[in-house]
């Protein structure tokens, strides 16, 4: 599986590469088919749980391997968006670097005193999150916010929230 999302990965990097919005339908679907293969084929080697002697007692826990390949078949789209959709990230290492400082105020301080200041601390962190992510200097923006002029990205259409 990791051969076949790294293969679909270096396809997706190399069509972009050559100008394409997109990969073929072929490609589409021989990747698609060649997942389902593999999800298959593991079905077929970790078969479900059994309760075997002590019917009644609810459900089988699965495994781990079983847990993971039925996510997996479930959300094929979800772990293939970046084959369908080039402007969808191949990980998720951004939203994970965006969460990260909430976590950590939350592991330092333990909590926030209100609501209010767990949204606040949010927005500001949001506000130098795309400052970088556009190559803004954090401190010249978080300036300019300060002076009544923050920093918007172009394009992007500003509308106030009523008080």
């Amino acid at each position: 599986m990791i051969q076949l999302v790294l293969e679909s990965k270096q396809t997706v990097d190399k069509a972009r590469h050559a100008g394409q919005t997109a990969l073929t339908p072929k490609q589409i679907v021989t990747f698609e088919e060649r997942y389902q293969a593999l999800i298959t084929e593991v079905y077929e080697a970790n078969p479900p749980a059994d309760r075997g002697s002590f019917p009644g007692w609810g459900k089988a826990k699965q495994g781990p391997a079983r847990n993971l390949l039925n996510r997996l078949s479930r959300h094929q789209r979800a772990v293939l968006a970046f084959m369908y959709d080039f402007q969808a990230p191949f990980d998720n290492n951004q939203a994970e670097q965006d969460l990260r400082m909430v976590k950590l105020k939350q592991k330092v301080s333990g909590y926030f005193r209100t609501a209010d200041d767990a949204k606040t601390f949010c927005a500001i962190r949001s506000y130098i999150s795309m400052a970088r992510k556009n190559g803004q200097d954090v401190l010249d923006v978080l300036r300019w916010a300060m002076l009544g002029r923050p920093f918007r990205p172009p394009g992007v259409q500003y509308s106030p929230t009523p008080s």
